[in-house]
């Protein structure tokens, strides 16, 4: 999130899109009812289904699972035809106005400049700014840039690789917003295909329901009016998708370009579906990032210098503008993470141990585990807290991926799915005696068995402590892992081994190195002295081994210590911050700046700046969050300015500082993201249409395909419906099956029909149907309902299905031989966003028959 939950009371307006949050997220949903309660605030639902979020709604209108581009790209459009734009934020805090490379090329055939066929990549030269200087006013022809000089060393040497393209240190822009290269223009000219008539063939929305949608939502810069702001929330029904990354990004552009980034009741929310999964990704659960988002190691970085060199940005902005760059001080963060890691035996001298960090060089992201696991590339795999063969997708090809595994370590609180996988439906005894897989189960504590921190979608990160120990032999998750750690470490040091310098070296300064106590992993997540240090500029001191206060204080010379930067000042040598729980909140905004601690540097709304104009005022002057206070020559507030304090209106800094700009990206330059650097809508890999806008490429160019007999995908001709999946409010996930109580509200599967749907296939409630794709069957009772339509596309009646995800094979069985314990992920594809790499979940083909 930008901004938090209780924020969400602050807001005018909610476009709730790819969630469900009354459902899946009813305590924060409080917020919205607040916004609804006090402020007369207005709620937008769109989705495939009428849901209870939908039915708390001003407006409903059901959308066609994975056409969401195409819903905001037509946003976009109405909201500039309609001049329903932040003007002054749009110039000013935005690369708007930034002048874009000659010879970029929007995808009006479905493909971006420098798409390569062979490779299925892009050359992303062209997604680049013109170097330059202020072309305002100027006619097309004055303000033509010469192009890139040629290298005379490439050019004598054609073999000689092209050094990857780099942003101009001093970006060419036109504040008039009317140079046909400025992003503002390519935007426009992107969009314009989004007519309300393209929308409507393309999400099955009428037209006359969508123009209300989009004008309830940009009504808050009606007339130019700043006050107002808007907040738009999501969750996974936008991540799961092969688009999932670009559908976020376009509700950014929504939000920078309506001028709601950074501004209380503003944002864009995502909700995270685990008490802890922000948390998660804040410490590197993704393969190609290191704690605090930086980017991990590849293969071409053959020591610290090279990799600093690739990672750490150097600012890019017009000449007169200026930019904090934050990730310029990424040097200190990457050496006091290495410190963390390798304590003393990482000397500036070895380069702070930096060949001790594995390089992947290939794809290690979720689907690509299994894929290599099903071809024999991975023979064991250590699962802990983590349902594999239920979360999917394409359960199948996991089930018969872990058959060919030599190991399996299951973690666990009760017998699930993966640790059972051999026991699926289908799989008969002598199947079984074939399997040679070993499983171990290790039974672990329960989340009220354990102490340490939870990180929520707010980024709020808060002390829980243990309600009661773990049950016989159950153990600690950082018990098991630290004991088979210490265990491997004993074998290096015993028998040796190919490099054995990170194990050996590995830092492991516990007090019970064989139970970590989590307070002290979370006081050396946020780091400590290494050798006094002192500020020059206020006097303070920190001695050696005493805890930072926050991360300003990081030094790239091994004097610093830090598991993760954006977690510095969470446990300081005041004390513990993350267990702080004073209610005073001062502002009556929800700030609660004594509850716990919000990464980074206890700051509740991201972007602050930009609640104020240029002026260092804020816009509206009732929602005041920070501000600029001329007497004290520096930025103050009821919330932790989000830049750099002293910092003077008119020295025109971004208030976007971690980007190399210092300003709000309309336009993704070079690296930021691989398929594209403006959403464009792609269909789903299976889809009942071809693309409406381009029919000759109809899916996202960059996703890749299995070639496993099990990586098998559905026409329309075969496969007519559109099915999605969703969570209920009585359960959570897959856990809860196992809890009597939840079964008793919710004892068995089913999926939501449309009642045309099954009258045309002579289907009852309670009929036992299946749901057919191409990889699986899905067998459950019928829920007829009218909370799905039949929808008109491109003139062609479509139907869509939704089925719940938490029944599977284990688990209590209320219904002992009346439930087929199929998993929903049986029908799933497994193919993923090029970024994120989050599989397709939300919208794939199927039919439905009677059982």
């Amino acid at each position: 999130m930008t901004n938090g939950w209780i924020d969400i009371k602050n807001t005018d307006m909610m476009l709730i899109m790819g969630g469900n949050p009354a459902e899946n997220h009813p305590c924060g949903f409080k917020w919205a009812m607040e916004a609804k309660r006090n402020r007369n605030a207005k709620l937008i639902s769109v989705d495939p289904r009428f849901t209870r979020t939908s039915a708390t709604a001003d407006l409903f209108v059901q959308i066609r699972a994975g056409t969401d581009i195409a819903f905001l790209g037509g946003l976009i459009r109405y909201a500039i035809e309609n001049n329903r734009i932040a003007k002054e934020y749009l110039v000013n805090y935005t690369n708007a106005a930034f002048i874009v490379k000659e010879g970029f090329k929007l995808p009006d055939d479905g493909l971006y400049s420098g798409f390569n066929a062979a490779t299925s990549a892009y050359d992303k030269t062209t997604w680049n700014y013109q170097e330059g200087g202020d072309f305002s006013g100027k006619t097309d022809a004055a303000t033509s840039v010469p192009a890139d000089k040629t290298n005379p060393e490439t050019a004598a040497h054609p073999a000689t690789p092209a050094p990857p393209p780099v942003l101009p240190p001093n970006v060419a822009y036109d504040l008039t917003l009317q140079h046909p290269r400025c992003v503002f223009q390519l935007m426009k000219q992107q969009y314009s295909r989004y007519t309300p008539e393209v929308v409507e063939r393309i999400t099955g929305i009428p037209k006359d329901q969508y123009l209300k949608a989009v004008d309830l939502f940009t009504s808050v810069r009606k007339d130019g009016n700043m006050q107002k702001v808007a907040t738009i929330i999501y969750a996974v029904g936008w991540t799961q998708h092969t688009f999932g990354t670009q559908i976020i990004r376009t509700a950014a552009m929504i939000q920078l370009l309506l001028g709601n980034v950074g501004r209380a009741g503003g944002g864009v929310n995502a909700l995270r579906g685990h008490s802890n999964i922000q948390g998660a990704t804040d410490m590197a659960g993704l393969y190609d990032s290191l704690p605090g988002y930086l980017k991990g190691p590849v293969p071409d970085d053959k020591d610290l210098a090279t990799y600093l060199k690739r990672t750490t940005p150097t600012a890019s902005k017009p000449l007169p503008w200026d930019s904090m760059n934050y990730y310029a001080n990424s040097p200190k963060f990457m050496v006091s993470l290495l410190k963390s890691l390798y304590g003393d035996a990482a000397t500036k001298g070895n380069g702070f141990a930096f060949d001790y960090l594995p390089k992947p060089g290939q794809d290690c992201s979720w689907t690509h585990i299994w894929d290599d696991m099903y071809n024999d590339r991975i023979k064991g795999m250590l699962a802990f807290g983590m349902n594999g063969v239920m979360i999917g997708p394409d359960t199948n090809k996991n089930i018969n991926a872990l058959k060919k595994a030599d190991w399996l370590v299951v973690g666990e609180i009760y017998e699930d799915e993966t640790s059972e996988f051999w026991r699926a439906p289908g799989i008969t005894a002598d199947e079984q005696q074939k399997i040679n897989t070993t499983v171990y189960r290790l039974p672990c504590a329960g989340f009220a068995e354990k102490d340490g921190s939870m990180t929520n979608s707010a980024r709020w990160v808060t002390w829980k402590y243990a309600a009661v120990p773990p049950p016989g032999q159950a153990r600690l998750d950082q018990d098991i892992i630290a004991q088979i750690f210490l265990r491997v470490r004993d074998l290096y040091k015993k028998d040796g081994g190919k490099f054995p310098d990170p194990i050996l070296n590995l830092s492991w300064a516990y007090a019970d190195g064989a139970h970590p106590p989590l307070s002290q992993v979370a006081m050396e997540i946020n780091g400590k002295a290494l050798a006094d240090l002192k500020d020059e500029a206020t006097g303070q001191v920190i001695k050696a081994g005493q805890q930072l206060p926050g991360f300003a204080w990081l030094k790239d010379d091994g004097t610093t210590m830090c598991g993760n930067w954006i977690y510095s000042g969470s446990w300081t040598e005041a004390g513990s911050q993350i267990q702080r729980r004073g209610t005073e909140d001062p502002s009556g905004m929800g700030v609660f700046p004594n509850w716990a601690w919000a990464w980074p540097a206890n700051r509740r709304v991201l972007y602050n700046r930009a609640s104020c104009n240029p002026e260092g005022k804020p816009w509206d002057p009732d929602r005041k969050q920070v501000w600029w206070n001329e007497a004290a020559g520096k930025w103050v507030g009821n919330d932790v300015p989000d830049f750099k304090p002293d910092s003077h209106p008119k020295d025109h800094m971004g208030p976007f500082i971690m980007n190399p700009e210092g300003i709000g990206r309309l336009f993704a330059p070079i690296g930021v993201l691989a398929d594209g650097p403006f959403p464009e809508h792609y269909e789903p890999i299976e889809s009942p249409t071809k693309n409406l806008l381009h029919p000759d490429q109809s899916n996202n160019p960059l996703v890749k395909k299995f070639k496993t007999p099990y990586d098998k995908f559905g026409s329309p001709e075969d496969y007519s419906i559109v099915c999605t999946t969703y969570r209920l409010t009585e359960q959570y996930h897959y856990w809860t099956k196992n809890n009597p109580m939840n079964v008793q509200l919710v004892p068995e599967p089913f999926v939501e029909i449309p009642v045309e749907l099954a009258d045309e296939k002579r289907i009852r409630g309670t009929d036992k149907i299946k749901v057919i794709s191409a990889r699986g069957t899905y067998i459950a009772k019928a829920f007829v309902t009218r909370r799905l339509k039949p929808m008109m596309i491109d003139g062609k009646k479509v139907y869509q299905i939704g089925l719940p995800i938490h029944q599977g094979f284990r688990g209590i069985d209320e219904d002992e031989g009346r439930n087929a314990r199929t998993p929903a992920n049986l029908l799933t594809p497994a193919v993923t966003d090029p970024n994120a790499h989050t599989p397709e979940s939300k919208g794939f083909l199927v039919k439905v028959e009677k059982a």
